[in-house]
């Protein structure tokens, strides 16, 4: 703590407490540290070598996505580019997705569409199904709802 000389009142020598904070000390302190930095980082970067291959495209094409649509009056569609619509429940579900999708069905992505007026409970039914199936990559699709707006 540093001590003030002079000052209002009291003897001409009074001694009274000083609030201003000597940050000389803190200014050097950071300074040495931005020399010694500015030092230690070229040193510390070393360059390794590495020979890469180059990166090639991929010739395959992704399989096109298959929807799951619920309709207003509850019934589900499977919706594929290979066979279109084709009506399914919610027993023949997995089915139709192994149908559509093939043996490697449930590690792929099965996207939800659904109308805003279908009912809650027809929605989480098809969902606990497709869970229930062992499909864990499940997608909602939504629309934006300022393109009805314009």
């Amino acid at each position: 703590m540093a001590g003030k000389v002079g000052g209002h009142g009291g003897s001409r020598y009074s001694l009274g407490q000083n609030a201003d904070i000597n940050v000389t000390p803190f200014v050097d302190i950071m300074l040495v540290l931005l020399i010694v930095m500015m030092v230690a980082v070229p040193v510390a970067t070393l360059a390794i070598k590495v020979d890469l291959p180059p990166a090639q495209a991929s010739t395959t094409k992704p399989k096109p996505p298959t929807f799951i649509s619920i309709l207003q009056d509850g019934r589900i569609l499977v919706v594929s580019d290979a066979r279109g619509q084709q009506p399914t429940s919610l027993e023949r579900l997995s089915g139709d997705l192994v149908t559509n999708l093939g043996a490697d069905a449930p590690n792929q992505a099965i996207l939800i569409r659904a109308d805003r007026a279908v009912r809650y409970g027809d929605f989480m039914s098809v969902v606990n199904q497709l869970q229930a199936d062992g499909y864990f990559k499940v997608a909602l699709i939504a629309e934006d709802a300022r393109a009805g707006e314009s």
